[in-house]
């Protein structure tokens, strides 16, 4: 979908209908018959009284037995019990669709993101739509329930005091439409401005989430206090909050304000349609019964008309702006694949390869290519910014070449399925994740299919430097990882070591390590690549560090500046190259590994 395109009612509920009768149809239906017999009973609850009182004026004038009046108030009672079972089980039943259908949605937000190409993720706005779409998809539910109780419950309920009213005088059917119009139409208007409002909000909450999280979360607690930042971040928190509250305040104001005019009109008809009914009853075009009957049923009605026009239809208003925006999420452009199965591991070949971030000037890799033999180590090396992190997300499929080819055994990259693409590649990147959960579960989580047994996890924690001590997992690997949950923390460094282990664990063809040994000193990295290079052996690697005293284990080094590759061989090969970028940047670190040689 174009960015900008506007959506209807129709295209919501053409999109969200379907997912809610998925989730679960007969509570669905179930819902749908139940508003629309609850409608049906407030209906019949005007004719049980009019009965009742046209019985009860016929047995003061004489004119009728005890009886029937008696039966007119039973019938009465009956369907006041029956309107308030159908009312429980009108509430009840949305209630457990809710949940439901909220499994489900989260579902499909997860799934859609798996589809989403991955550089979308480096663009502001996606994060934007992202970001919008999971405030809509808590409100989509409620919005399409109240859409179904609006037609189901109260338009069958007003179709029958229509129907009514026509049968006791045609023109008192102008009863509806004089309450009704005017609170619809400032409802509409409202919709218009809480819409324009959300839009304009998404940005700004998105910072304001961000630095809520920099004050309170785990991940910024400890910088936050030590460096004494935390009055800074609660100054940028309540001026984002002050942005957000100020963007509610103008949409409601101009929206309350029109709202109260329509309520002006409405009062001012609610009047006239008293003295019409009063003058019919003078004129006796109406019995007693019929005008108690429908001046009461005017004050219920009126009441109910109020609710659905200024509680339900106001929250679809407001929330109409969030699910637009979960619509078009839904609807964002996918990563085109022809979802062909991987023909095998082979070479990984990419043929004039340049690569442009969203919203970038200049291209972050341009013009790169090379082979990467099956079974080969190849390490990539550069300053910061030279495109060496972009270059492995192209290697392995993760981003698609904005011109030029990425071939794996002669098959394009971007003709194969997420699946196929990824099922045997592995990875430890500088930004790892901490899992709150115990130590098996930590590492066995990159291969969640692969049976965490302990010879294996033995391996895998020897290979990355994981020390099992008693003291730092005081339950072997049932150690929960987490103070939170009563268990333990560690160091920035075992953390690595962790996250290492997690990929050595996932069984691949492919295997990178992005920078994930920051956190170690480089005697340590240097041991933790060593037992790389022996589990990399028949396989397919690639390093990139910035630290130089371990790729000599690499059976080429790949040298990036300014996103092209600028020099390509062994340790050996390069260092004999007099002027070259990598002697230049070995020679200024080599104090550093001088020891570990």
């Amino acid at each position: 979908m174009k960015d900008g395109k506007k959506i209807g009612i129709w295209q919501i509920l053409k999109t969200l209908m379907p997912q809610i009768v998925k989730a679960s149809p007969w509570l669905f239906w179930g819902t749908v018959i139940v508003q629309i017999f609850h409608g049906i009973s407030w209906g019949m609850g005007i004719m049980m009284q009019q009965r009742f009182f046209d019985q009860a004026v016929l047995l003061v004038q004489g004119k009728t037995a005890f009886g029937r009046v008696f039966l007119a108030l039973g019938g009465m009672g009956l369907v006041s019990v029956g309107t308030q079972i159908l009312n429980g089980a009108g509430n009840f039943l949305p209630g457990v669709l809710d949940k439901i259908v909220g499994r489900c949605q989260i579902e499909a937000i997860h799934e859609k993101i798996a589809r989403i190409d991955p550089a979308s993720f480096e663009d502001t706005r996606k994060l934007d739509e992202i970001n919008k779409a999971e405030k809509g998809a808590e409100n989509s539910f409620w919005f399409i329930c109240t859409f179904i109780i609006i037609f189901a419950f109260y338009l069958t309920y007003f179709i029958f005091v229509g129907w009514y009213l026509f049968s006791l005088k045609p023109v008192l059917c102008v009863t509806l439409g004089i309450i009704f119009l005017p609170i619809a139409l400032g409802q509409l208007i409202r919709m218009k401005f809480f819409t324009r409002m959300e839009e304009a909000s998404a940005p700004v909450r998105r910072e304001n989430e961000h630095y809520e999280a920099c004050m309170v979360s785990r991940e910024f607690f400890r910088e936050t206090r030590l460096l004494g930042s935390f009055q800074y971040f609660k100054k940028l928190y309540l001026e984002t909050l002050g942005l957000l509250l100020g963007l509610k305040y103008k949409a409601t104001m101009k929206s309350n304000l029109f709202e109260l005019a329509m309520r002006g009109i409405t009062v001012a008809g609610y009047i006239f349609i008293l003295l019409m009914l009063f003058d019919a009853l003078m004129k006796q075009e109406v019995s007693v019964g019929a005008f108690a009957a429908v001046f009461h049923s005017l004050g219920a009605l009126y009441c109910i008309m109020e609710e659905v026009i200024c509680r339900h239809v106001s929250n679809m208003a407001q929330e109409a702006g969030t699910v637009v925006n979960y619509i078009r999420f839904l609807d964002m452009e996918e990563r085109d694949s022809g979802g062909q199965e991987a023909p095998g591991w082979g070479d990984i070949v990419l043929e004039d390869v340049s690569f442009t971030y969203p919203g970038a000037e200049k291209p972050a890799v341009q013009g790169v290519s090379f082979t990467l033999k099956k079974g080969e180590t190849l390490a990539i090396v550069g300053e910061n910014g030279s495109g060496k992190s972009t270059l492995t997300r192209l290697l392995c499929g993760l981003y698609q070449p904005g011109s030029g080819r990425t071939v794996m055994n002669g098959v394009e990259m971007g003709n194969l399925s997420f699946q196929a693409l990824f099922a045997r590649t592995s990875g430890v990147f500088q930004k790892y994740q901490r899992y709150q959960m115990t130590l098996k579960e930590n590492i066995g989580i990159s291969h969640t299919g692969k049976p965490c047994e302990e010879e294996t996890l033995n391996r895998v924690c020897r290979m990355a430097g994981v020390e099992g001590k008693k003291e730092l997992f005081p339950k072997g690997y049932d150690t929960m990882l987490s103070r939170e949950f009563e268990g333990v923390d560690l160091s920035g460094g075992q953390w690595q070591r962790v996250a290492i282990a997690r990929g050595f664990f996932r069984s691949h063809d492919l295997i990178i390590l992005d920078e994930p040994t920051a956190a170690i000193d480089p005697y340590e990295e240097t041991r933790v690549y060593n037992q790389f290079a022996e589990i990399s052996k028949e396989k397919s690697a690639v390093i990139v560090t910035h630290r130089l005293g371990s790729v000599k284990l690499a059976d080429r080094i790949l040298v990036m500046k300014k996103g092209r590759i600028c020099q390509m061989g062994t340790h050996q090969e390069l260092m004999a190259q007099e002027g070259g970028e990598y002697k230049r940047l070995y020679e200024s670190q080599e104090r550093w590994y001088q020891e570990a040689e």
